[in-house]
C-alpha cells in the first residue's frame, strides 16, 4: 500500500501537535543519558493525548545500532531477538515528577516494525495512533521517522480493510482494527477504552483515513453523504477470509510474544512487576496484590500472579 503526499502532511501535522512540557523535559534527560546514539525519540499512548503528566508517558528512542549502544552482548541480544527493551525514567518536575517507560528500538528495526514485512501489528498498531516526535538528529531522520509512522497506518488500513462490510466509515475502520490489534496482545484496557480511542482523536482519525484510502491495496469508493464520508470496498471472498486467518494467526502468536516481553522486562525494568501491576489496576479495574515472595522472586512468582490475574479477567 503506497503512501501518498497527503498522508505524510497529515502524518506530519499530527507529530507537530502541542506536546506536554513533561514529556519534553523527559526527551531532554534521555538525550542527556544517552548522548549521541539516540537518533530520534517518539512519544505516542494516553498521557500524550490527554497532556496528562501524572501518569507514564510511552516512549521509544530510536537508535542506529544496539551493540553502540548497549556495549554488552547481552542487552543487545535480548533487544534484537525480541524487540524493544523496555526502561524506566523519572524526572524532577516541580514539587513532584514526570515517569516514562521508554523503549529501545533501532530505525531500521522501526521501519521493519512499520511496514507489511511486518506480521504481527506490535510495531504498526501502536504507531498508527497519533504519536509525537520529541527530537530527530536530523532533517533525514526526521523524514524517516514521517515516512515509518505513514508506513504504520497504511499498514494496518490494508491489514483491517478485509474484516469490514463492504461499507464502512473510518470509526468502523479504527474501532475494528483497534480492537483487533489489542486482541493480538496481553492488554488490559476494557473495551470500551479500547473504542474511546476513536472518539478521542476522532478528527484526526477521519482525515488520516481519507489520506490512506487514496492509494488502497483493494479498489476502494468514498461515497460522500450527509452523515459524513462512506467508503465501499470490493475485496473477494478468499482474501477476506485470508484476513481473518491473520488475524487469528497474530492473535495466538501476540499472546506468547506478551509473555515472553513481561518475563523480559522483568529484568530491563526497575520496578517492573510493580509497574506491571499498576498498569493492569488502572486499564482494567482488577486490584493487584503482591506478596512478599513475588517482590523477592519477581521471575518465579510473578507467574503465579499473572495466572490468577488472568483467572479474574484483567487481562485477555
Amino acid at each position: 500500500m503506497a503512501v501518498s503526499a497527503d498522508l505524510l502532511r497529515v502524518i506530519g501535522d499530527g507529530s507537530a501537535r502541542h506536546v506536554p512540557p513533561g514529556a519534553s523535559l523527559l526527551a531532554e534527560a534521555l538525550r542527556a543519558r544517552h548522548g549521541d546514539a539516540v537518533k530520534a525519540i517518539l512519544v505516542y499512548g494516553s498521557c500524550y493525548r490527554t497532556g496528562d503528566e501524572h501518569g507514564v508517558f510511552d516512549i521509544y528512542v530510536l537508535i542506529d545500532g544496539y551493540r553502540a549502544f548497549y556495549g554488552r552482548w547481552g542487552p543487545a541480544l535480548a533487544n534484537r531477538v525480541l524487540s524493544p527493551n523496555v526502561y524506566y525514567l523519572e524526572v524532577p518536575s516541580g514539587p513532584g515528577a514526570v515517569r516514562a517507560k521508554y523503549a529501545i528500538l533501532t530505525l531500521a528495526g522501526f521501519s521493519r516494525g512499520t511496514s507489511r514485512r511486518a506480521f504481527h501489528s506490535y510495531f504498526w498498531a501502536r504507531f498508527s495512533q497519533p504519536a509525537g516526535l520529541l527530537f530527530a538528529a536530523d532533517a533525514a531522520v526526521a523524514a524517516r521517522v514521517q515516512a515509518g509512522l505513514a508506513r504504520a497506518v497504511t499498514t494496518f488500513v490494508g491489514s483491517v480493510l478485509p474484516l469490514l462490510p463492504r461499507r464502512f466509515d473510518a470509526g468502523a475502520l479504527w474501532r475494528r482494527g483497534l480492537q483487533l490489534s489489542y486482541a493480538a496482545e496481553l492488554r488490559a484496557e476494557r473495551a470500551e477504552s479500547i473504542a474511546g480511542l476513536y472518539e478521542a482523536d476522532a478528527a484526526y482519525y477521519e482525515r488520516v483515513t481519507r489520506a490512506a484510502l487514496a492509494a488502497p491495496p483493494f479498489p476502494v469508493t468514498a461515497v460522500e453523504l450527509a452523515e459524513g464520508v462512506r467508503y465501499e470496498a470490493t475485496i473477494s471472498a478468499w482474501r477476506r477470509l485470508a484476513g481473518r486467518l491473520e488475524w487469528t494467526a497474530r492473535r495466538a502468536l501476540g499472546k506468547a510474544l506478551s509473555v515472553l516481553r513481561l518475563a523480559k522486562g522483568v529484568f530491563t525494568f526497575a520496578g517492573g512487576l510493580e509497574y506491571i501491576a499498576w498498569k493492569i489496576e488502572r486499564h482494567s479495574g482488577v486490584a493487584v496484590d503482591l506478596p512478599p515472595r513475588a517482590r523477592r522472586h519477581a521471575l518465579l512468582a510473578g507467574w503465579i500472579v499473572a495466572w490468577r490475574l488472568y483467572r479474574r479477567g484483567a487481562f485477555r
